[in-house]
Order: C-alpha cells, then sequence, then structure tokens
C-alpha cells in the first residue's frame, strides 16, 4: 500500500484542503488465455506510445528550424502540420487508428486513452519545467518489453473498463473474469478512482487508486507532549535524539554476492532465446524481493515512529547530490528518499506532525551551547570543548534536528518541556516518555 497527500489552493480563510490517495495492490490470477490477451493489449499499447511520441518529435523538428538553416544532409519532407499533435489531436485520431489496425479494436477505449495521457504526461515533464524550475529528461521510445502497464480511469460504473472488483472476483472489460486476491479490504470513507494491471516478475498485479477528503488534521500545537528529532544516516540506518539506533538492513548488499553469478549465465545464454527470457525474470525477481523487504522495513520503522510521537523531526536531504558521490551503492541500498515519503504519508494519516528541516550545521552545532565544532566523516564523537560534551555525532545531530522543528512550529524548547511535563535532561531534551523507543533492527 502506498499513500500520498495532496494540497489544493488555499481557501479563503487561508487554511488548505487536503486529498488522501491511498493504492492498494493485490495480485490477480489470469488464465492463460487471459495473459495471452494482456500480453498482446501491452506491445500494441507500446507501439502506440512509440508512435505518437515520435509524432510529437517529427512536429518538433519541422517546426523548430528556420529555413535559411537547414541541415545539408537531411530534412524531413512533406507539408509542415498546422496543428501540434497534443492530446487532443492524438486522441482525436484514434478512429482512423482502429480502421487502418483493426487489432486496436480488441482494446478498451479508454485504456487507449489513458495511454495518450502517458505520452502527454511525459512531454510536459520534459517541455515545461517544474515549481523548482527544473524540467525532466528527454521521453525515450519503448523497446520490446518496456511496457508492463496499463489503466482503466473507472471502476465499477456503467461502460467502466474494470466492470467488478469484489468478492474475490476481478471482471474486465475485454478481458473477462478472475480472481483476485484481497488481503485487505477497501476503508471506509474511499472512493474508488483508477485500476491499473501491471506486469511484475511474479506475475499480474492490479493496482486500485482510492480516495478520500477527509484527512485527519495534525494535533494543535499546545497539545505537543512528544517530539523527536531523526538523523539518517549510513552507520545507523537512523538515530533519534533520544539516542536510540537502528541498525542498517543492506538489503542489496546482501545480495550482490549472489547477483553477479546469475547476470554471468545472462550473458552466455543466446539473447531472445527462450533460456534469456526465462534467466531475466529470475533476476527481476531477485531484485523484487530485495525492494520489498526494504519497503516492510521503511514501513515498521515508521508506524512504530508514529505511534510514539506527535512531532516528527528530520532533515531535508539533497539525497540526489549525496548520491553522486563515492558512497552512491550504499545511499542507494538504505533509500532514504523512499522512507521519508512513507514516514510523511503515514504521519499524516495519523495526525502527526510532520517536519522537514534544513540540514545545514546540524552535524557541527554543538546541541548545548550551539558552539561550531567541525568534523570530518571519520570522526564519530562530538567533542565540545566549551561546555564540555560528548555524545555521538549522529545523536547530537538528531537533537539539532529537533531544536529546529520545535522553532518551525512556533515552540522553545522550553515551552515543549513545559507542555510535555518533563524536566530538562543532560542535554537540554526531555527523557523518553514512557521507556525507550523500541524498532525494528
Amino acid at each position: 500500500m502506498a499513500g500520498k497527500f495532496f494540497s489544493n489552493q488555499p481557501t479563503a480563510n487561508g487554511c488548505k484542503i487536503y486529498l488522501m490517495k491511498l493504492t492498494h495492490i493485490y495480485r490477480i490470477k489470469p488464465s492463460t488465455e487471459q495473459v495471452a490477451i494482456m500480453d498482446d493489449w501491452l506491445e500494441l499499447l507500446r507501439r502506440h506510445f512509440n508512435y505518437a511520441l515520435g509524432q510529437r518529435f517529427d512536429w518538433l523538428r519541422r517546426t523548430r528550424c528556420q529555413i535559411d538553416r537547414c541541415s545539408l544532409v537531411s530534412e524531413p519532407i512533406g507539408d509542415i502540420p498546422d496543428q501540434f499533435p497534443g492530446y487532443n489531436f492524438q486522441a482525436g485520431e484514434l478512429k482512423q487508428t482502429k480502421e487502418l489496425f483493426p487489432v486496436y479494436k480488441e482494446i478498451h477505449a479508454e485504456v487507449q486513452q489513458q495511454n495518450l495521457k502517458r505520452v502527454d504526461r511525459a512531454w510536459d515533464r520534459w517541455i515545461k519545467p517544474d515549481k523548482s524550475g527544473k524540467k525532466a529528461g528527454r521521453p525515450k521510445f519503448k523497446k520490446k518489453g518496456e511496457m508492463r502497464s496499463f489503466t482503466f480511469p473507472r471502476i465499477n460504473c456503467p461502460l467502466a473498463g474494470v466492470n467488478k472488483i469484489e468478492a474475490g472476483i476481478l471482471t474486465l472489460s475485454k478481458i473477462g473474469s478472475m480472481p483476485v486476491i484481497m488481503h485487505r479490504p477497501f476503508p471506509d470513507g474511499f472512493e474508488l478512482k483508477t485500476a491499473t494491471i501491471v506486469k511484475k516478475a511474479d506475475g499480474w498485479y492490479i493496482a486500485v487508486s482510492l480516495e478520500d477528503d477527509s484527512v485527519p488534521s495534525p494535533k494543535p500545537i499546545d497539545k505537543i507532549k512528544s517530539a523527536v528529532g531523526v538523523d539518517l544516516g549510513l552507520k545507523f540506518f537512523l538515530v533519534t535524539s533520544e539516542g536510540e539506533t537502528v541498525e542498517v538492513q543492506q538489503q542489496y548488499r546482501k545480495t550482490q554476492k549472489h547477483l553477479p553469478g546469475q547476470q554471468q549465465r545472462l550473458a552466455r545464454k543466446e539473447p531472445g532465446s527462450k533460456k534469456s527470457q526465462k534467466q531475466k525474470e529470475k533476476i527481476s525477481r531477485i531484485h523484487q524481493r530485495i525492494g520489498r523487504k526494504r519497503e516492510i522495513f521503511h514501513y515498521s520503522v515508521a508506524h512504530q515512529l508514529v505511534k510514539s510521537y506527535d512531532l516528527i523531526a528530520v532533515e531535508d536531504l539533497n539525497i540526489k547530490g549525496l548520491a553522486k558521490t563515492r558512497l552512491a551503492k550504499s545511499i542507494y541500498d538504505v533509500a532514504w528518499s523512499k522512507l521519508l515519503k512513507i514516514l510523511e504519508a503515514v504521519a499524516l494519516r495519523s495526525g502527526v506532525h510532520f517536519v522537514k528541516v534544513s540540514p545545514h550545521n546540524t552535524t557541527v552545532n554543538c546541541s548545548r551551547c550551539g558552539t561550531k565544532v567541525p568534523k570530518t566523516l571519520s570522526v564519530r564523537l562530538h567533542e565540545c570543548s566549551k561546555c564540555n560534551l560528548e555524545m555521538d555525532r549522529d545523536e547530537n545531530a538528531a537533537i539539532n534536528v529537533l531544536h529546529k522543528a520545535l522553532t518551525a512550529v512556533g515552540l522553545t524548547v522550553a515551552a515543549y518541556r513545559r507542555l510535555s511535563g518533563y524536566t530538562p535532561g543532560e542535554v537540554g531534551i526531555p527523557d523518553c516518555e514512557v521507556g525507550k523507543l523500541s524498532l525494528y533492527s
């Protein structure tokens, strides 16, 4: 399950309206004939995706070259299109596509429209900058086998592609009914929005998107009685401001000794053969197991933190920048970005404050007196000569993260102590509420 929160424009009173979106993923058991149909759909959609993308690139080449600066080698011939082949234009050509290629009549019309919307989103990410002014990379043509999902935009309504999903049965238009393993029911109050059929290494799945506009509001600031700062690292997965640590799991490093042998077997097989395809699927299942173990671990840590604290503070790290260093493999293995997304979704769903603060000087500053104590990465102990504080550098950073978060929400450390009802500890942070935090290791 994945969760996201989307904020609309502020209302008249300045408050934001939040929509909660969840995605429940269930395994489906299609028959051999249904698997063949869905594989054919994926291949046809891949070809249509590439044609629609090529149509846009062709328009771009024709309209971006001045007449006195044409290439001396080659140049497109024919009339320059008057209209940009955007989504509306390409969706209007679907009828002609079905006349020229009758096999596309077998694919649900809304699935083909969603495929063109996928092209449109990829194009917009490349052409239009996001809020931070950055653009995504140039869209690429998909090779055979790279299209692994298709989407039905409506569920359980007349003329919808997903006619029914209930009581362990999934009925898809033009594909038929098949068993679905619903290991968890749909939560009350959520509306079923879209359904995406996904082909993974170990079989077929359906990802159902649900939406609800009733998101629990965070606890009032004056009701916060327990807060924690979290410092992410590589020696320990995380260290809290109360000195608790979570060991690094290293899911990929534990498996990487097994992967080279499997990849060498793939290299010795004839490309495109059945044995080669079978070996590729075996390697894909290995990576899938790694990802699933890592995700389960992230959810375990996130839920334990949310159950224990009213406010959780983390650093707003530039993870992409850190991944360009010699520690790239270790950083990708711990997947900090994935943890922060999961932690934010779980916290907001539970009404817990989730605060990101700048990581600037959190490691350097002394958490007791604020004196700057420069240290290299190899120095694991924080030693302040001014106030004689000695503690682990990660715990010191976690306390500084908590101090910054309290300031961000409008609380001083002194005010927080009064609200929590504890006496200040040695380093200026109250002791844990009831025993120490117990996290999965």
